[in-house]
């Protein structure tokens, strides 16, 4: 894998951490998640129309791709309501990666050397590991961390398949992101009603940052997809779980134990044998 891809995929991981901790400090997590999502469907609005359309070949993966993303979105939000962002995340995000190995050699034909794939494990197994408290993982709500997961590898698939379909990357992001940022309000109008989504209260200005970080992050790791395995690219992203912990302890009270240095040392390995 190119040393940029890398790069550029480690920053992503760094942007995810951030919104995520964002939202997870939220006092009313489902509308900053959707305030979030409105963020993002003005901005991808907006380059696109100074963008050329992706290939109609990628039209039906973006639209499936924003629907789930938007069942990713409610899965997220439930699983920080019962849990840390120290447990949750790592559930989460580590289940993923091993998914999307294996979804992409079944549905993509990829094929990854041993190396990278013992790193993918190492990494998915790092992360994991975080959320163990003892010997047991004793995480709340951990159905929905594991739901979360899997959403994460079928929408990562999906756009992985989609993006070298599209031809170009950029416009199928914008694209992707603007109906999945129009998707998520009208579950959240159907849910609370609109009166509940447009009243301005504290925390607006940080949703509609961490929309922006969102948009960008996820951003990169298309572009990373499209020249590069999807299992690799998103193992690297999940590293995120590194900067989350870091978050977690300094900014939200959350204990950094040397089990959990000890993980993200695994997960740094990991990194290497990918890279």
């Amino acid at each position: 894998m190119p040393f940029y891809i890398i790069l550029l995929t480690l920053v992503a991981a760094l942007l995810h951490a951030s919104w995520n901790a964002l939202l997870r400090g939220g006092a009313d997590r489902l509308w900053s998640m959707t305030v979030m999502c409105l963020a993002v469907a003005i901005a991808s609005a907006a380059i696109a129309l100074f963008l050329a359309p992706p290939a109609k070949a990628s039209w039906m993966y973006a639209v499936v791709s924003a629907g789930l993303h938007v069942g990713y979105n409610l899965f997220l939000v439930r699983s920080y309501e019962a849990g840390d962002l120290g447990q949750t995340y790592p559930i989460a995000r580590g289940s993923s990666p091993l998914l999307i190995t294996i979804a992409a050699s079944i549905f993509a034909g990829e094929r990854i050397e041993a190396g990278a794939l013992l790193g993918i494990a190492m990494v998915s197994g790092g992360i994991i590991s975080l959320a163990f408290k003892g010997r047991r993982l004793a995480v709340p709500g951990l159905p929905y961390a594991l739901g979360t997961g899997c959403f994460i590898a079928a929408y990562s698939i999906t756009d992985g398949i989609g993006v070298r379909l599209s031809g170009a990357p950029m416009a199928y992001t914008v694209w992707m992101c603007a109906l999945w940022g129009v998707l998520m309000p009208s579950v959240y109008i159907g849910l609370r009603g609109a009166d509940s989504l447009f009243t301005i209260r504290p925390g607006f200005t940080t949703a509609v940052i961490g929309g922006l970080v969102s948009l960008l992050a996820y951003g990169i790791v298309i572009y990373a997809m499209f020249g590069a395995p999807m299992g690799a690219v998103s193992a690297l992203r999940e590293t995120s779980v590194l900067f989350a912990a870091l978050i977690g302890y300094f900014f939200l009270g959350e204990t950094l134990t040397v089990r959990k240095m000890l993980a993200c040392a695994v997960i740094a390995i990991g990194t290497i044998f990918i890279g």
